[in-house]
């Protein structure tokens, strides 16, 4: 068990324990002074479990607004017991799990936290355990911790096959993949459907280093990680969705690897992103022919995606997909235009609209306009590098 506490000091100035009783109703009245707040926290180490376990039930309220400060001293103390109580058994540890998570936005606790290897594999062991029912905080954790480019030491980092069903890869990164993949519609673990590792995905898939994992096929199953996301584009969880797509958008910064993208014997990205941009409208069959097979045909109650900001990052895909000759051409051919021009008549919202002009105005605009290559589009001042996600997928996930 990973602990950050010393039993033997915590206490020793009292030659026996306190009553359970007297420290439940102390404890019970640290609801205004910040000292009994900050006395509060003192117990998270204690050598009592069961006092431990009041501690942690009295202040996961408080560790949101103004009043998480108490979490926060110099040297982090609580931050270390809290760590320890993630992987104590004796107490509730979904408590502790969920003050991290909603104290992670801090950046002096995240720092803490995202470096801290031996954390780090706890969390790991219980999320590969298809028996915990506590995947889904941790998945929340990791996303928060991603937002720390320390976290990207995952890529390289070895463990034991977890088993069981989850993983035959001995990199922590497969194995998070698994667990997503597998563990959709809580197939894998029945406390737990993984969506919150699509945010985790897209806030690695940032930086060169992290986007080269999705777009390289992996040795232990020969599959290029980012054809196991794309089927994930209309799935029902609107977390699940949104992460996928900023992941999707991260890698095609990658601009060697847009035919393997497009190739329908490859990824075939193309037809995952078109379709949650579809809605019930019906084509001219000459027109529908000459789309991906998959978007011909669609049923009358087909649906596009109800979120803005998800239609709006498969638009910013469609435009890093322009960037060479050779796509604008095949995405011409397939009618990509149509399908967008479809979303802009229908959606009553000006953002959705605007991505939807830029991604016409560059499919329609004459070759010769843009040079032999000039048709593509970037934002301008945008290194490939710098953080390109949603808003949305941006922000700490904080809980209650």
């Amino acid at each position: 068990m990973y602990t950050s506490y010393d039993p033997k000091k915590v206490g020793e100035e009292k030659s026996e324990p306190e009553p359970l009783e007297e420290v439940f109703e102390r404890t019970r009245k640290a609801f205004v002074m910040p000292t009994e707040l900050e006395e509060l926290t003192e117990f998270l180490g204690s050598p009592r479990p069961e006092i431990r376990q009041i501690a942690l039930e009295h202040l996961v309220g408080y560790s949101k607004g103004p009043e998480a400060s108490v979490f926060k001293p110099l040297g982090l103390k609580p931050i270390k017991n809290l760590k320890a109580l993630v992987g104590d058994i004796s107490v509730r540890a979904s408590h502790a799990l969920k003050i991290l998570v909603n104290l992670s936005d801090d950046t002096a606790v995240l720092n803490d936290i995202a470096n801290d290897d031996l954390f780090l594999e706890l969390l790991l062991s219980k999320l590969t355990d298809p028996t915990n029912s506590h995947a889904d905080l941790i998945a929340m954790l990791l996303a928060n911790m991603a937002k720390s480019d320390s976290i990207l030491r995952i890529l390289d980092l070895e463990r034991t096959v977890p088993g069981k069903g989850v993983s035959e890869s001995t990199k922590a990164i497969d194995q998070l993949m698994d667990c997503f993949v597998k563990g959709a519609e809580k197939s894998l673990n029945k406390e737990a459907n993984f969506d919150y590792l699509s945010y985790f995905f897209a806030d690695i898939s940032r930086l060169t280093q992290g986007r080269k994992y999705f777009i390289t096929r992996q040795a232990y199953d020969e599959v290029i990680p980012i054809s196991k996301l794309v089927v994930f584009t209309e799935h029902k969880s609107t977390i699940r969705r949104k992460g996928v797509a900023s992941t999707i958008k991260n890698s095609c910064f990658d601009i060697p690897s847009h035919e393997a993208f497009l190739d329908e014997d490859q990824v075939n990205l193309l037809p995952y992103i078109l379709l949650p941009i579809c809605g019930p409208e019906e084509f001219p069959e000459d027109e529908m022919l000459e789309m991906p097979t998959d978007l011909q045909m669609l049923p009358p109650d087909k649906k596009r995606d109800p979120e803005g900001t998800i239609l709006i990052t498969h638009m910013e895909t469609l435009l890093l997909l322009t960037t060479t000759k050779e796509a604008r051409e095949y995405m011409r051919k397939v009618n990509v235009y149509t399908v967008v021009k479809e979303a802009h008549l229908a959606v009553d919202d000006d953002d959705v609209r605007d991505a939807c002009d830029r991604v016409v105005q560059v499919l329609m605009r004459d070759e010769a306009v843009g040079g032999e290559d000039g048709g593509g589009w970037v934002r301008p001042g945008q290194d490939e590098d710098e953080d390109d996600e949603d808003e949305d997928d941006d922000k700490i996930v904080d809980i209650l």
